[in-house]
C-alpha cells in the first residue's frame, strides 16, 4: 500500500495541505474582513513559518518525484534487457532441442500461459494437434509441463544474472 512504501512523501503531502489551508483560510478572513478569525492576525512569523515549510516540501517533494522517474526508466531499461535476453534464450534453446517451426511457436505460447484451445485457435489447428506437439516439447525439453518449461528458463536466466536474484 502507498501508505507504507513511502511515509516520507505522504507526510510532506500532508504538510502542504495544511500550508494550503492555513492560506487559504488567510485569503478568505482577509477577503471577508475576518481579521480576529485569523490565528496569525497580529504576526507575519507564522505566514513566514508555513511558507518556508510549504517552499521545502515543496523542493524535496520535487527530488523524490525525479528520483522516482530516474528509477522507473531505469527498471524499464532492465525489464527490457530481461525481455531480450529471455527471448534470446528460448531461441538459442529452441535451436539446442532441435525444436521445429510449429513446436517453437507452440512452445512459445504455452509459457505465455495460452491453453491447449487457446494455441489451436490462434494457430488455426486442432486441439490434439497442439496436444502433441506441446508432449514432444516437453521431451525434447526433458521436462513434463509448461510450468516446468517456464521453469526451466527463468532458472537460466537467473544463473546468468540477467535478472536479480532475490533476497
Amino acid at each position: 500500500m502507498i501508505l507504507t512504501q513511502h511515509p516520507v512523501l505522504i507526510t510532506l503531502f500532508v504538510a502542504q495541505a495544511i500550508c494550503a489551508a492555513f492560506f487559504g483560510f488567510d485569503t478568505l478572513s482577509d477577503i471577508l474582513g475576518w481579521e480576529a478569525a485569523s490565528p496569525a492576525n497580529d504576526s507575519d512569523l507564522f505566514e513566514y513559518l508555513i511558507s518556508g515549510v510549504l517552499i521545502l516540501s515543496v523542493l524535496f517533494t520535487g527530488l523524490q518525484l525525479i528520483k522516482m522517474a530516474k528509477r522507473e526508466k531505469y527498471l524499464s531499461q532492465q525489464l527490457g534487457v530481461a525481455s531480450g535476453a529471455f527471448a534470446d534464450l528460448m531461441e538459442k534453446q529452441f535451436e539446442d532441442w532441435s525444436l521445429t517451426e510449429s513446436e517453437s511457436a507452440v512452445a512459445v505460447m504455452a509459457i505465455k500461459g495460452l491453453s491447449m484451445a487457446e494455441i489451436a485457435q490462434l494457430r488455426d489447428t486442432k486441439e490434439g494437434t497442439v496436444k502433441a506437439q506441446c508432449a514432444s516439447v516437453y521431451r525434447k525439453a526433458g521436462v513434463s509441463s509448461r510450468h516446468q518449461l517456464l521453469s526451466y528458463f527463468i532458472e537460466e536466466l537467473l544463473a546468468d544474472g540477467v535478472m536479480p536474484q532475490a533476497t
